[in-house]
């Protein structure tokens, strides 16, 4: 743990934080956070103990190794907040190190609350609202939560650091939460501003700030247009007035683009793996004019053999 500043708070602050996730969803709406409170670095997590490359990365034929993964804490003062962000999700053992490690921080700052946020994929097309649903530590403070206007989150679980934090703070007398943006689950390995949109207008009722979202309208304007081409290029293979091929029978046609991205994304974890499945995806790709949009994803996956 690395302190650059010791901070002091005139009132128990609130602390948000965020690592990668479907659709970057958390990670985007805390970061959106960060800089329009204009959040200041205060300490940061030492990842090296718990960081294990894998491969090295060579560039115009120099190897080196990958930079090892940030966890920095920020702070605002009026509102009195801490915006902890991280761009790697650590399993296991070390990942219970990095949130106790968060949580002494808690304790030692004195924070109320503690926040964490996620995407909750659903059989949705992109042109449905994202609603945001929330999982507490206790039932009046999700009372309180819900009073924000977000829905409490039916049976389930939370995957990851954000689940993990939740339990843990709630063994250690800390009240907590998690919001989660739906968004659809054909696009989970995409960006999904829109999700990352409605979190952070739960986080601005919370903090009672006016913060301007036209950035982030932005980006869910311009993301709605990659998935509108998506979709559309999907759909023109299977006109209402034409019957679907035997492997479409029985889906019914507002299911065909989650059918298709399912699929797609698929492959894709299967050639992280074996690179041999690459020319199958590439195949599918094609098959739905689609290989312009993911050229680069597709691209990435070599990205270890250069």
């Amino acid at each position: 743990m690395k302190m650059f500043e010791d901070v002091e708070f005139p009132a128990p602050p609130i602390m948000f934080a965020a690592w990668p996730g479907m659709g970057n969803v958390g990670l985007i709406a805390t970061d959106y956070l960060r800089r329009k409170l204009s959040a200041k670095v205060f300490a940061e997590i030492d990842m090296s103990p718990f960081f294990i490359p894998d491969s090295i990365i060579v560039k115009d034929g120099i190897a080196q190794l990958p930079d090892i993964p940030s966890s920095i804490f920020h702070y605002v003062i009026n509102p009195n907040a801490i915006i902890f962000e991280s761009n790697a999700q650590i399993g296991g053992k070390d990942g219970i190190i990095i949130i106790k490690t968060i949580l002494d921080v808690a304790r030692q700052m004195k924070v109320s609350h503690i926040y964490t946020s996620a995407a909750l994929v659903q059989p949705m097309t992109y042109q449905n609202p994202s609603q945001v649903l929330v999982a507490c530590s206790n039932p009046l403070h999700l009372e309180k939560i819900v009073g924000y206007g977000v829905v409490p989150m039916p049976d389930g679980y939370i995957a990851g650091l954000n689940g993990l934090l939740l339990g843990i703070a709630a063994s250690r007398g800390i009240e907590s939460a998690c919001f989660l943006g739906t968004m659809p689950s054909y696009a989970s390995n995409m960006m999904y501003p829109k999700a990352s949109l409605e979190i952070v207008k739960t986080y601005q009722k919370m903090l009672s700030s006016g913060m301007d979202l036209g950035e982030l309208e932005n980006s869910v304007a311009e993301m709605d247009q990659q998935l509108a081409t998506i979709e559309e290029r999907i759909k023109q293979i299977f006109p209402s007035n034409n019957e679907a091929d035997e492997e479409m029978s029985g889906i019914e046609e507002e299911k065909v683009p989650h059918y298709v991205m399912e699929r797609i994304e698929k492959l894709f974890e299967k050639a992280k793996f074996d690179r041999s499945m690459a020319n199958e995806l590439k195949k599918e790709l094609d098959r739905w004019n689609l290989f312009e949009l993911y050229e680069n994803r597709f691209l990435d996956l070599f990205e270890d053999d250069k």
